[in-house]
C-alpha cells in the first residue's frame, strides 16, 4: 500500500541535503588533513590515504546491498539510523588512538555514505512532487558542494583547531542531521522492494552500462590526485601550510560555480557537457605539476579543477537516472557502488604511485585516467546516432521514457 506524502515538504527536502553533505563531506575530510594525520598515528602519507580508500570502498558494497536488505522497511527510520551511526563514526575518529581505530572508524563511515546516498535518490519525488526535478537536484547538491566544500573546510579547520576537532565538529554536524531528519521527515514507507537480480539485470542497459564507466574512469583519475593534493601543494608548486587552506577554497568556490553551471545546462546537452568535464578534468591535472612554482599558474589550474569536478556529479547523476527512468532506486544504487568504489580505488592508486614513484606522479596517472572517459562519450554520442547528444528529458528526478531502441545490450 502506498502512503501518500504532503505536498511540497521543502524542509524535509533541505534535511535529506543536509545529510548528503555531511556523509560526502566526511568522506572527504581527510583529504585536507592527511600531512597531520600521517604524522601523528605513525604511518606514511600513502598508507594514511587508506582513510580515504577503505569508506569509498565500503560505501560501494553496501549500496547495491543496502537496497536489497532494507526491503519494506521505511526509508525515514532508515535514514535516521544511518546519521547516527554517522555520528558514531565521526566522534570515534576524532578520539582514535592509533590507525588502527581510526580505520575502524572509517568503515562505519563508509556504511553511512552507501546507505544514505543510496535511499535519498529516491526521495525528491516522493517529497516534492509537484517539484520532483528540484527536489532531486537539490538533494544531489549536498554530495556536489561537499565534494568541492568538504576537503577546504576540512584544511581550514585542521589549521586552527587541528584535525581531531575537525572530526569532532563533523560528529555534531551528524546528530543535528539526526534530529533535523527526526522533525521534518514524514513516514515514508517502502513503494516496492529492489530484488538481488534486478541489478546486474540493468547492467543490460547500454546507456547506463556507459555513463558507469565514464564514472569510473572521472572520478577513478581525480580521487587518485585529488587525494594527495595537499602534498603535491607542498613538494611540487612550493606552497607553505598556511596557503594550502586558501588555495583549496579557491578550488571549492569554482566547484560550486561548476555544479551550478553544469546543473543548468547538462539537460540540454548531456554528452556535451560530460565532454567538457572529462577533458577540463584531464588538462588541469596535466597542468598542476607543470606550473611549478608559479602561483598565478598554480591558482588557476587549481580554480579549473574544481570547476570541472564540480560538474561531475550532477552531469553523470542525469546520465545515469535518465537512462533507467523506470528504476530510479536500483539505478542510483549502482551510480553510488561505482561513484565509492572509484574513490576508493583512486586513492589506492594515488598512494601507490606517491609511495612508489613520485608525488607529482599522481597528477600524470589522475588527468590520464579523466581523459580517457573522452572516448567512452563519444561512443555514447555515436550510439544515439542522428539524435547527437540533445535529449528531451527534464532534470534529474523528472527524466522521460527510453526511446525504443535505447536500451539493451
Amino acid at each position: 500500500m502506498r502512503t501518500p506524502v504532503r505536498t511540497g515538504n521543502w524542509t524535509a527536502v533541505v534535511a535529506v541535503a543536509l545529510g548528503t553533505f555531511s556523509v560526502v563531506t566526511t568522506e572527504m575530510l581527510p583529504v585536507g588533513l592527511l600531512t597531520a594525520m600521517s604524522a601523528e598515528l605513525g604511518v606514511s602519507a600513502g598508507t594514511a590515504g587508506l582513510v580515504v580508500t577503505v569508506p569509498g570502498l565500503v560505501g560501494a558494497i553496501v549500496a547495491p546491498v543496502l537496497v536489497v536488505a532494507v526491503g519494506g522497511l521505511d526509508r525515514r527510520r532508515v535514514l535516521v539510523a544511518l546519521a547516527a551511526l554517522l555520528a558514531v563514526a565521526n566522534l570515534l575518529s576524532a578520539l582514535a588512538p592509533v590507525f588502527a581505530v581510526m580505520l575502524a572508524a572509517r568503515v562505519l563511515v563508509g556504511l553511512s555514505i552507501g546507505g544514505f546516498w543510496a535511499v535519498a535518490a529516491g526521495l525528491g519525488a516522493r517529497l516534492a512532487p509537484e517539484r520532483a526535478g528540484t527536489a532531486t537536484s537539490l538533494i544531489f547538491s549536498g554530495v556536489s558542494l561537499a565534494s568541492v566544500l568538504g576537503v577546504p573546510s576540512g584544511t581550514f579547520a585542521g589549521e586552527l583547531v587541528g584535525w581531531r576537532p575537525a572530526f569532532a565538529a563533523l560528529g555534531v554536524l551528524a546528530l543535528v542531521l539526526l534530529v533535523a531528519l527526526v522533525l521534518t521527515l514524514p513516514p515514508l514507507p517502502a513503494l516496492g522492494t529492489v530484488r538481488a537480480r534486478e541489478l546486474p539485470g540493468l547492467l543490460r542497459n547500454a546507456r547506463l552500462r556507459l555513463g558507469l564507466v565514464v564514472v569510473l574512469l572521472m572520478v577513478t583519475g581525480h580521487f587518485a590526485a585529488y587525494t594527495y593534493v595537499r602534498p603535491v601543494l607542498e613538494q611540487v608548486s612550493g606552497v607553505g601550510p598556511g596557503l594550502v587552506g586558501t588555495l583549496l577554497l579557491v578550488y571549492g568556490l569554482a566547484g560550486v560555480m561548476g555544479n551550478f553551471v553544469a546543473g543548468a545546462v547538462v539537460v540540454r546537452a548531456r554528452y556535451g557537457t560530460v565532454l567538457a568535464v572529462a577533458g577540463l578534468l584531464g588538462v588541469c591535472m596535466f597542468a598542476l605539476p607543470l606550473a611549478g612554482e608559479t602561483r598565478a599558474a598554480v591558482v588557476v589550474s587549481l580554480a579549473a579543477w574544481g570547476l570541472a569536478y564540480g560538474g561531475v556529479s550532477v552531469s553523470m547523476q542525469t546520465w545515469v537516472l535518465t537512462a533507467a527512468p523506470k528504476t530510479p532506486e536500483a539505478g542510483s544504487a549502482l551510480f553510488v557502488a561505482v561513484f565509492n568504489a572509484a574513490i576508493s580505488l583512486g586513492a589506492l592508486l594515488g598512494g601507490r604511485v606517491v609511495d612508489t614513484v613520485a608525488v607529482s606522479g599522481v597528477m600524470w596517472a589522475g588527468g590520464a585516467l579523466a581523459l580517457l572517459a573522452v572516448p567512452v562519450v563519444v561512443l555514447a554520442v555515436r550510439r544515439r546516432g542522428s539524435q547527437g547528444d540533445r535529449d528531451a528529458v527534464g532534470a534529474p528526478g523528472h527524466q522521460g521514457e527510453e526511446r525504443p531502441g535505447e536500451e539493451g545490450a
